[in-house]
C-alpha cells in the first residue's frame, strides 16, 4: 500500500498525530505487531542540528493574542496590542493604540487567515489600515461571521474575537526556537538569520545557515551563549545585546510554562532598531498541567470536534476518518496496524481510538458510546494487546457497554496478553453477539464480512 492508511488520512486533519504514530508503530513492529496530533513527520531532523522536533501527547490550543500575552507577561518584546469581541470594542482600541498603522486579526486556530473569505463577503481575515474608524468597520464584518480559510471545514470557523495590533515596520526576520531535543538530553536553541520561510526550507538548501546551542539545564541560558547566537543570527551592535536579552526572557518563558516548544518566527528588527517577537507558537508539556492550570485554562476547545473533545475528557484519543468499521485499540502502533489490515481486506475505518495504558471500565464504556454514536458505524472492532492494559477490564467494560447501549452493530472482539484468559471467558459466559478473532488478521476479515452481510 502507498503508506498506512491512518497516516494518509490524517496527515492533513491532524498532523502532530503522525511523528507519534509512525514511533509507535515502528516500537510496536519490532515487538512483532497514543498519539495524537504536528506535520507529517514535523520530525524534522536537521542535518547539521540533529534536532527533533516533538509534540505534546495532547494540543493545548491557545490563539495568537493569547501566546502574545504569555510572551508579554515574561519581558518578552511584542507588538502593543489588545483584544476585542465587538466592533466598538474593536473601534475604540484602535484609537487607544493611538499608532500610525494598525493591523486587524481575525482569532481562529487556523492558518491562512489572510487569504480567508469570510461569509460576510469580506476577503482576508488580516487587515492594515491607518484609519482607527476603518478598523470598527472591518471588525463588524468579522466577528460573528465564518472566515474559511484552507485549513478550516468547508463552512469555515465563526469568529468571535478579533486582536487589534500596533503594526510595524520589519527590516530584516530571523529565526528562533528553543525546543526539547531527546539526542542532547535537554533544552536546545536554533536559529537561523533567514526567517519568516519554513526552517525546513532553510535547512534543504542552506543548512550552513542553522545554528544550535546545547543548553546546560542547570545552568539556563549563559550570556556568551546569548550572544553568540544573537551573533549568528545577525545582529549587530546594540541590537546583538538586545537580541541576547530577548533569546533568554524567551527561555525564562520556556522554563515558567514547562513548554516542549517556544519557536518564533519572524524574530524581526524594526527601523527603530527594535529587536520583536512577530509571531510564536508555544508547544506546552501536558504531563505538567497540575502545576501550569492557569494556562491549560486558556486551553481554546471551541474549534475542536466535539466527539474528540468529549473523549479527550474520560483519556481517550479519538480522531474521526470517513469508514464505516470503528478500531478501537490501546496504543497508536497498533491503532495504525488495524486501519492498514481493514483496509487491506477491502473495509475502511470509521476512526482512530486509543484507549492508552491504564484504562478502567468506564473509559471502555464511554468509548463504546462516542463508537455507537457515529451514525457511519456498521461495525465494532476491538483490537487490545494486554501490556500494561488487563484484558478482564476490558472485556468487563464491553459487556456492559453492549448490555446498556444495547448495541445494534456487529462486534469483532480480539484480545491477546495480561489476564486474556479470564477475558475470554467473561465474553463467551456473557450470552451476547460477540464474535471472538484469534488475531489481527482473523479479526479484520470478520469485521468487513459483518458488513458485508
Amino acid at each position: 500500500m502507498n503508506g498506512s492508511v491512518l497516516t494518509r488520512t490524517c496527515s492533513r486533519r491532524h498532523p502532530s498525530l503522525v511523528f507519534r504514530v509512525n514511533m509507535a508503530a515502528s516500537m510496536a513492529s519490532q515487538a512483532a505487531a497514543r498519539g495524537l496530533r504536528t506535520a507529517t513527520s514535523k520530525n524534522i531532523l536537521l542535518d547539521k542540528v540533529k534536532c527533533t522536533w516533538l509534540s505534546p501527547r495532547r494540543w493545548l490550543n491557545l490563539q495568537e493574542y493569547q501566546s502574545k500575552k504569555l510572551m508579554q507577561e515574561s519581558g518578552v518584546a511584542v507588538q502593543r496590542f489588545y483584544v476585542a469581541d465587538t466592533a466598538s470594542e474593536a473601534l475604540e482600541a484602535a484609537k487607544r493604540l493611538n499608532a500610525k498603522e494598525i493591523v486587524l486579526k481575525a482569532q481562529i486556530l487556523a492558518g491562512g487567515r489572510g487569504k480567508g473569505v469570510f461569509d460576510s463577503g469580506l476577503k482576508g481575515g488580516v487587515h492594515l489600515t491607518k484609519d482607527p474608524a476603518v478598523v470598527g468597520e472591518l471588525a463588524n464584518k468579522m466577528l460573528g461571521f465564518n472566515l474559511t480559510t484552507k485549513q478550516t471545514p468547508k463552512e469555515g470557523v465563526k469568529v468571535k474575537t478579533v486582536m487589534v495590533a500596533e503594526a510595524l515596520d520589519i527590516t530584516r526576520e530571523t529565526y528562533f526556537a528553543i525546543l526539547m531535543d531527546r539526542s542532547c538530553n535537554g533544552p536546545v536553541m536554533v536559529g537561523s538569520p533567514q526567517g519568516g520561510m519554513d526552517i525546513e526550507e532553510v535547512a534543504a538548501s542552506s543548512p550552513e545557515l542553522i545554528f544550535k546551542e546545547v543548553i546546560d539545564i542547570f545552568e539556563g541560558v549563559r550570556d556568551d551563549q546569548a550572544l553568540r547566537m544573537a551573533a549568528n543570527l545577525g545582529f549587530n551592535g546594540p541590537l546583538q545585546r538586545q537580541a541576547a536579552d530577548q533569546i533568554k526572557r524567551l527561555y525564562d518563558l520556556f522554563l515558567k510554562v514547562d513548554a516542549t516548544q517556544v519557536e518564533v518566527n519572524p524574530l524581526g528588527e524594526t527601523p527603530e532598531g527594535q529587536v520583536v517577537c512577530f509571531d510564536a507558537k508555544i508547544n506546552f508539556d501536558d504531563n505538567a498541567e497540575f502545576r501550569q492550570k492557569a494556562v491549560f485554562a486558556m486551553d481554546d476547545m471551541t474549534e475542536s470536534d466535539p466527539t474528540e473533545t468529549e473523549a479527550a475528557k474520560w483519556d481517550l484519543k479519538y480522531i474521526g476518518l470517513d469508514g464505516n468499521i470503528a478500531c478501537f485499540v490501546n496504543g497508536a502502533g497498533l491503532a495504525m496496524a488495524t486501519c492498514d489490515i481493514i483496509d487491506l481486506h477491502g473495509g475502511k475505518p470509521a476512526n482512530f481510538l486509543d484507549l492508552g495504558g491504564g484504562v478502567k471500565e468506564r473509559q471502555v464504556y464511554e468509548a463504546f458510546k462516542l463508537l455507537t454514536a457515529d451514525p457511519k458505524v456498521e461495525a465494532i472492532l476491538v483490537n487490545i494487546f494486554g501490556g500494561i492494559v488487563n484484558c478482564a477490564i476490558i472485556a468487563n467494560g464491553i459487556t456492559k457497554a453492549c448490555r446498556e447501549l444495547e448495541l445494534k452493530v456487529p462486534l469483532v472482539v480480539r484480545l491477546e496478553g495480561t489476564n486474556v484468559h479470564e477475558a475470554k471467558r467473561i465474553l463467551t459466559e456473557s450470552g451476547l453477539p460477540i464474535t471472538a478473532a484469534e488475531n489481527l488478521d482473523d479479526a479484520a476479515k470478520k469485521a468487513v464480512a459483518a458488513i458485508k452481510k
